[in-house]
């Protein structure tokens, strides 16, 4: 599509409303699910590292009790 000025970039047409709303809604939609999904990642490496600290914790246990 050509258009003849920025401005007329801008009104898509006669179809701004539409058209820069949807780009909005993509792009929040997006934003929201990357912030999610980094959340979620950060979430499961700490419990990754907690269960590997309590087993770390299980097996020093374990060669504590050999010792006696």
């Amino acid at each position: 599509m050509h258009f003849d000025s920025f401005s007329d970039f801008l009104a898509m047409g006669g179809y701004s409303a539409y058209v820069w709303s949807a780009f909005g809604i993509t792009f929040g939609a997006m934003m929201i699910l990357l912030i999610v999904s980094i959340r979620q990642g950060s979430a499961l490496l700490d419990n990754v590292n907690a269960k590997v600290e309590r087993q770390a914790r299980i097996d020093a246990a374990k060669d504590l009790e050999n010792t006696l």
